[in-house]
């Protein structure tokens, strides 16, 4: 019922708030409501319910002539998508968060890699040749800036795949029946990406196990712990990226049409500079507290804050609805 009620309010967004506009759209959710729940007794199931009475919604644009309502933007015309061009934006919002998801990822498992080498490297230089005692270091670091100069790559990579897009930020329209398949896929995606935000929040959270329990076997062990943690709580990033940026294309489709004015797209790029900015400050924060005051054993804690802190940023940018 929500996912109606949502639908409702995306193709009532573009009409003047009059008290005409909001008793026509009582009504209509009201009809709604009963058809949904007649279909829900008939043993329909969730998703047939809801696209069963999203393709029975009576034409806005008739009912609008009717009561001689305009939209707010009437006077400004926005192209058309076709089916092909939405598809392909589809795709390329999966691809771009993929390799930005991926590319994260290896930037944490850089840092990764190289507490994980120094660490063994010391370890073993400890007990048997002293020679060997910085050589960890220099292999770790080499690793990271591998990983990390791969990483940049994806991120622009992913950035280009989106370039050809940008005339969507001026508005544009879709058709009635598009924009029903559009909300079917929404519908039938949003138990996945719950599942992804929620497996993501807790990879975040239950990371530090692993710096607990290598701490428990001698304190060495908590070291490769905190490799384990930076790879598992990079994993949890992966998914908010990847799957927040598939929500993000359906809500960019669905609830941003005809859309442009300064304050949404104000909110848009606050939500993607916060994203963009998080995590490199938060690597930052953990070098310079590990390498400068050797507070391994504690700065771990900014990673899975920043992983929930990443997820709620997620969750709330690409599900807010214009006011």
């Amino acid at each position: 019922m929500e996912t109606i009620m949502v639908y409702l309010d995306n193709m009532f967004a573009g009409l003047p708030r009059s008290p005409e506009v909001e008793r026509m759209k009582q009504e209509l959710l009201s009809g709604m409501e009963d058809k949904y729940l007649e279909l829900k007794q008939e043993g329909r199931s969730e998703n047939e319910a809801v696209g069963i009475v999203i393709s029975e919604f009576g034409n806005i644009e008739e009912l609008m002539e009717e009561l001689g309502i305009q939209t707010e933007d009437a006077s400004e015309t926005y192209p058309v998508l076709t089916e092909e061009e939405v598809q392909a934006y589809l795709a390329a919002k999966r691809s771009a968060g993929f390799w930005t998801g991926l590319g994260v990822w290896l930037s944490s498992a850089g840092i990764a890699f190289l507490i994980l080498m120094d660490t063994l490297f010391e370890s073993l230089g400890s007990s048997s040749d002293q020679g060997t005692f910085g050589i960890g270091s220099v292999i770790g670091m080499s690793g990271m800036f591998v990983l990390a100069a791969v990483a940049v790559g994806m991120f622009i990579y992913s950035g280009m795949k989106l370039g050809r897009f940008e005339y969507m930020e001026k508005g544009f329209q879709l058709s009635r029946s598009l924009l029903m398949t559009i909300q079917r896929s929404k519908v039938s995606f949003a138990l996945t990406y719950r599942v992804a935000l929620i497996t993501g929040v807790c990879l975040c959270i239950l990371s530090p196990v692993f710096i607990f329990a290598g701490a428990y076997v001698n304190d060495t062990y908590a070291a490769y712990g905190v490799s384990a943690l930076l790879a598992t709580a990079g994993i949890g990033v992966f998914l908010f990226v990847y799957y927040g940026n598939i929500q993000g294309s359906y809500t960019t489709l669905l609830e941003e049409q005809h859309l442009n004015t300064a304050r949404r797209k104000q909110e848009t790029r606050v939500g993607q500079a916060v994203g963009v900015m998080i995590w490199p400050l938060a690597t930052a924060f953990f070098l310079f507290t590990g390498l400068v005051y050797q507070r391994w054993d504690i700065n771990w804690a900014i990673f899975p804050i920043v992983g929930i802190l990443s997820g709620y940023i997620s969750y709330y940018y690409e599900n807010k609805k214009p006011s």
